[in-house]
C-alpha cells in the first residue's frame, strides 16, 4: 500500500508545480499587457500635450497669433511698430501724419530730424521674440476712474510687462494700479521723469516732437535726465496710419494713445490684460487722480465708439467692465 502511495504523491507535486509555473507565467503575462497598456496611454497623453507645445508659438492658454481673426489677420501686416533709422515712411503716410498738428514740413525734412534721433538713441529697439517655452503676459494700464476701489493693483504687477499712458501716477493708487512699469507710452511734450529702468515709449504726433526729443536727449548731460536715453522707443508713424485706417475706419482725427497703447501691446505680448479703459459714470473719459470740472467733456477729440468696438477681435483679457 505505502508503495502505491509514492507515484500518487509525486504525480500531485509534479501537477501542483505545473499549475504554479501556469499561475506565474499567467500573472507576468497580465501584468507585462497592464504595464504595455499603461505605457501606450501615457504615451498618447505626453504626445497630446507635448507636440501642440512644440507647435505653438508660445506657452499661453491661448497664443495671440494662433487666432484665426480678421483683427489678428489685420495685425499681422501691420508695419513695425517702432521706428527704426532704415524704416522708409511712405509719401501717403506721411501726409496722414503731417495733418494731425500743425508745423508742416517736407518728408526730406522728416528724414533728417529722424536721422538726428537715431544718433541718439538706439536704432532697431529690441522687442522679445515669442517662444513655445514661455508666456509674455502685458497689463495695459488705462487712466479711467474705473480703477478706483477696483483692488488691481497685485494683479497688475504680476505681469511681465506694465505698459502706462502719459501721466498715469502710481503714488497713492498702488492698491489700484499698482506700482510697476516697464514701458511707458506717452507724447513727448507731457513726457515726465521716469525711472532708469522704465523704457519711454514716445508717440510723435508732429515734427516738432522729433526736434523735442533731440534737444531733450542732447541737454541731459547738463541737467538730471527725463530718462533713460537707452531705452527710448519711437512708435512708427505708418502704424498710427493703420490703426487709423484699419480699426477706427478714418474716424476722429486720431486714434487715442490708448488705444494705440494696446495695439502696440499685441506686438509686444502673447497675452494682454486691460485695465482702466472706459468711461465714468457721466460718461466723460476721466482720470483716476482727478475731479473733472467740465462734465460735457465725454471723449474729447477721440471717436468713442469706434475705440469702444475697434479692440472687439482682439483676445484682450478685460477684468474690469468698461
Amino acid at each position: 500500500m505505502r508503495r502505491r502511495l509514492y507515484p500518487q504523491v509525486g504525480a500531485a507535486s509534479h501537477s501542483h508545480c505545473r499549475t504554479s509555473k501556469m499561475k506565474t507565467i499567467t500573472r507576468l503575462l497580465i501584468l507585462f499587457l497592464s504595464v504595455s497598456g499603461i505605457c501606450v496611454f501615457w504615451g498618447e497623453e505626453v504626445l497630446q500635450y507635448v507636440l501642440p507645445q512644440q507647435q505653438r508659438s508660445c506657452a499661453c492658454d491661448r497664443c495671440l497669433f494662433e487666432n484665426d481673426t480678421l483683427a489678428i489677420q489685420n495685425i499681422s501686416r501691420f508695419p513695425q511698430p517702432l521706428l527704426s533709422r532704415k524704416y522708409n515712411l511712405s509719401e501717403e503716410d506721411f501726409n496722414w501724419w503731417k495733418r494731425l498738428q500743425p508745423g508742416g514740413g517736407s518728408i526730406s525734412d522728416y528724414r533728417k530730424k529722424i536721422e538726428k534721433v537715431f544718433q541718439l538713441i538706439p536704432d532697431n529697439p529690441p522687442l522679445e521674440a515669442s517662444s513655445p517655452g514661455y508666456c509674455r503676459t502685458c497689463a495695459v494700464v488705462g487712466n479711467s476712474r474705473n480703477l478706483l476701489k477696483s483692488h488691481y493693483g497685485p494683479l497688475i504687477d504680476f505681469q511681465d510687462y506694465v505698459i502706462r499712458i502719459n501721466k498715469g501716477r502710481s503714488e497713492g493708487f498702488e492698491a489700484d494700479v499698482g506700482n510697476r512699469t516697464t514701458h511707458r507710452v506717452m507724447y513727448p511734450t507731457s513726457a515726465s521723469q521716469l525711472d532708469n529702468t522704465t523704457h519711454p515709449v514716445l508717440f510723435a504726433f508732429k515734427m516738432w516732437d522729433l526736434g523735442w526729443i533731440t534737444r531733450v536727449l542732447s541737454t541731459q548731460q547738463s541737467k538730471k535726465p527725463l530718462f533713460n536715453k537707452d531705452l527710448v522707443m519711437v512708435l512708427n508713424p505708418a502704424f498710427m496710419t493703420n490703426i487709423h485706417k484699419v480699426w477706427l475706419k478714418r474716424k476722429g482725427a486720431c486714434p487715442s494713445t490708448g488705444f494705440m497703447a494696446l495695439v502696440l501691446s499685441l506686438h509686444i505680448c502673447d497675452e494682454v490684460h486691460v485695465f482702466g479703459f472706459g468711461a465714468d459714470s457721466d460718461g466723460n473719459w476721466s482720470h483716476y487722480w482727478e475731479q473733472i470740472t467740465y462734465k460735457r467733456l465725454r471723449t474729447g477729440r477721440h471717436p468713442g465708439k469706434p475705440l469702444a468696438t475697434g479692440w472687439s477681435g482682439f483676445p484682450f483679457t478685460l477684468p474690469h467692465p468698461r
